[in-house]
């Protein structure tokens, strides 16, 4: 037993969780701090979650705290919610038979904390905590692998990874969260089963990849999910950016996948618990391959919009919502604009910056040039001008609508949304201030379209 020492066990969170832990006690149950929250802990760091193990089974749990949620009870699992913070419970398992990857065939309870212990995945998370005493208790040398700063599995990795195939992804993000190594044998065991991840389910793999891009250190992680063969697996589209020579006036870092990696690094602080943003970042220049050229130079026209295609689709593959597949489709159609914001007419560039999210083109720009040629005069002079028109609203509501149109004598048709869209250009550039204005305007443009058809 090792006792510990830390400012953040007087946190809410942990009293909230050392407070369940009594409760459990007090109906005469062993109960613990267990996994994440205490290697955190270890490490100085402040936990996200705490979760508690417990020799108590779910059943129970409701009669001893007022707000339970079932969330795994066949699995030993119970969420109890306390201050509006939800806590996972689980009771005391012994090691069991995996037939899919990821679910036992059967669960058996123990009343011994060290059985649950040995079926956890990696030793750094098999630690448990005494809240009361701060004393932590480790059957399976995770102390020493904190401070030799190794990732190795609890037992035998080929038996760890075959129980559940995302701990392949987990080893990955942990060593890539706190800079550890992963040690020899879990390490051939990675590569071995890196097939497999295939088998789980695209959500559980995105949220684990999310966890690793929305990280420190997310360039290196991305580097060694391929490393290991992840990506070839998960998504090949970004395998595929490797060898993909850039023109090196403008990409004097390397090829595409480097360059990738890269902008995800510079955007480290930016993507912490912004999805959206680290997404767009990995696949901003996603068709870069299928639109390489070279004549004059290397080119990659259109590439932005091959890329958004493709992004779609690996979207939907990773089970992503209609608006977040949307929001990263955008950063990668878009991210190309900013190279001609000095030419764009005033109502150009107020459309360009009204659209959804621009904070986060403007984080991925910046971190697009600070990844390659490190020039920022087109992302200063889009915060300036932004600036310049802060008095200004960037989108306001348009003069004239269809149904003035209508009342002028137009009958809805094609040529609609051009009108409208032409009045709206000279509201954007200052040129109309009322709707009188904007009406005369529409009436000409009317006139025109009638000599047309006439």
């Amino acid at each position: 037993m090792i006792k510990i020492t830390n400012s953040i066990i007087n946190e809410s969170k942990f009293k909230a969780a050392k407070y369940i832990v009594t409760k459990l006690r007090e109906n005469n149950h062993k109960a613990f701090i267990v996994g994440g929250a205490v290697r955190d802990l270890c490490l100085n760091l402040e936990p996200n979650e705490f979760d508690i193990s417990t020799c108590d089974k779910p059943d129970k749990f409701k009669k001893i705290f007022k707000k339970t949620k079932p969330v795994g009870q066949s699995f030993g699992v119970m969420l109890v919610i306390v201050d509006n913070v939800s806590f996972e419970i689980a009771t005391f398992r012994e090691d069991m038979e995996y037939a899919d990857g990821r679910h036992p065939t059967d669960v058996v309870y123990t009343q011994s904390e060290e059985e649950d212990i040995r079926r956890r995945d990696f030793t750094i998370n098999g630690l448990m905590l005494d809240p009361d005493t701060l004393e932590i208790f480790d059957f399976c040398n995770g102390l020493d692998d904190l401070k030799s700063k190794t990732i190795r599995t609890i037992g035998n990795p080929k038996e760890r990874f075959s129980e559940d195939h995302l701990r392949i992804l987990r080893a990955i993000r942990f060593a890539n969260r706190f800079g550890f190594k992963i040690e020899l044998e879990t390490e051939r065991e990675l590569v071995l089963q890196a097939p497999e991840i295939t088998k789980v389910s695209a959500e559980r793999i995105r949220e684990e990849l999310t966890k690793i891009i929305t990280n420190r250190n997310s360039g290196k992680g991305v580097h060694m999910l391929s490393s290991y063969g992840l990506i070839q697996n998960i998504i090949p589209e970004i395998e595929l950016l490797k060898g993909v020579e850039q023109p090196k006036e403008f990409h004097p870092e390397g090829d595409v996948f480097v360059h990738t990696c890269l902008v995800l690094d510079m955007l480290e602080k930016e993507v912490e618990e912004n999805a959206t943003l680290a997404f767009g970042a990995l696949f901003h220049d996603i068709g870069k391959p299928s639109t390489f050229t070279e004549t004059d130079r290397i080119r990659f026209n259109r590439h932005e919009y091959v890329g958004a295609n493709m992004t779609d689709k690996i979207c939907k593959r990773l089970k992503f919502s209609n608006k977040q597949s949307n929001e990263i489709k955008s950063l990668v159609s878009e991210h190309m604009k900013f190279g001609n914001v000095k030419d764009m007419k005033k109502s150009t560039f107020k459309r360009f910056i009204s659209i959804d999210n621009f904070d986060l083109h403007l984080k991925l720009h910046k971190a697009d040039c600070l990844a390659s040629h490190g020039d920022l005069s087109l992302y200063d002079f889009t915060v300036n001008k932004i600036e310049e028109l802060s008095n200004e609203p960037i989108k306001p509501k348009p003069i004239i609508n269809g149904d003035d149109l209508i009342s002028l004598g137009l009958n809805p048709g094609p040529e609609f949304k051009d009108i409208l869209s032409q009045i709206f250009d000279e509201q954007l550039e200052g040129n109309l201030k009322t709707k009188e204005d904007g009406m005369a305007l529409a009436k000409s443009f009317i006139k025109e379209v009638k000599n047309e058809i006439n």
